[in-house]
């Protein structure tokens, strides 16, 4: 097919791979315009811009596509679909119209359930057992359209954030190229009013621990929020991310070091297994405590 691919960030970097390994002519990349980033602050591509151009495959980033220039841009591309997958910009009636079957996204969760920014977070900071990836037809509304095929996937006991994001992704990618070989046997179905969630946007307010939670809220806030933004706490008046983490046997006051780095929460304990001091790269909980030498009893803030 012809295709239009529009992405931004890592996530959608397999799936662009993914359909051009399939055969499929992209007529362009559409993604967010540069950024700055850097100690120096220089403008730097997005992770999909930068892949694009790899493979020598024309790179588009218009600041937004309400312009009646950028739909006819756009409409001339003369595509049979548009591949959608995080990329960042609103899509306007005339852009989902254009493409003669339509515009697919590609969406990190099993729909209804966690429509919006940020699916694959809210889903393991929820405690979420499964989640998935939907091939759906876009419309209008925020991730409201026809599903079009669904795959599901567990989610692990200890799966942060960022692995579970490398594993949808690639998921992500095999199941769009599956519904564009299948795309004229595949019966849309429309999302259920029912069980509809809303994953709004990671806020930075979100990744303080409150030890006087229970131990299994913290240790999936820990989970959700690795590798970025990171949930912290204060060892010694310093920061320290905490990384990886499971729930762990122990009681006593909230913060305090149990053993190791086993911390007692409002209920029960938490073990961590990963962290990142202030200042220094990420590491094994064992290295860090190398250093460190946190005593039991020492409370963390």
């Amino acid at each position: 097919m012809r295709i239009v691919f529009m992405g931004t960030p890592e996530f959608s970097v397999p799936v662009l791979d993914a359909l051009v390994d399939a055969g499929h002519d992209i007529a362009a990349v559409y993604s967010q315009p540069p950024r700055p980033a850097g100690r120096g602050k220089k403008d730097r591509p997005s992770p999909v811009q930068a892949r694009a151009e790899a493979l020598g495959l024309p790179v588009r980033h218009p600041v937004s596509l309400k312009g009646a220039e950028a739909q006819a841009d756009f409409t001339a591309l003369n595509a049979d679909v548009a591949v959608v997958v995080a990329y960042g910009l609103i899509l306007p009636q005339a852009v989902l119209d254009a493409p003669r079957l339509g515009c697919l996204n590609i969406h990190a969760s099993l729909l209804p359930r966690w429509r919006g920014a940020a699916p694959i977070h809210r889903a393991i900071m929820a405690g979420d057992s499964h989640t998935g990836v939907c091939i759906m037809q876009m419309e209008a509304g925020l991730d409201t359209g026809p599903v079009l095929l669904r795959q599901e996937t567990p989610i692990g006991p200890e799966e942060t954030t960022g692995a579970l994001h490398d594993r949808l992704s690639a998921l992500g990618a095999s199941a769009i190229v599956t519904a564009l070989d299948q795309l004229d046997a595949l019966t849309a179905e429309v999302q259920s009013e029912d069980g509809v969630t809303y994953a709004a946007k990671i806020d930075k307010s979100e990744a303080k621990v409150d030890w006087s939670r229970p131990a299994p809220h913290i240790s999936r806030q820990i989970l959700g929020l690795s590798p970025f933004p990171g949930a912290w706490t204060k060892a010694g008046g310093k920061r320290l991310k905490l990384l990886q983490s499971r729930v762990a046997d122990g009681a006593g006051a909230a913060g305090t070091v149990l053993d190791g780095l086993t911390i007692a929460c409002g209920e029960g304990a938490v073990e961590i297994t990963r962290v990142q001091p202030e200042g220094k790269g990420a590491m094994d909980t064992k290295d860090w405590l190398l250093g460190a030498r946190i005593a039991p009893g020492t409370v963390f803030t």
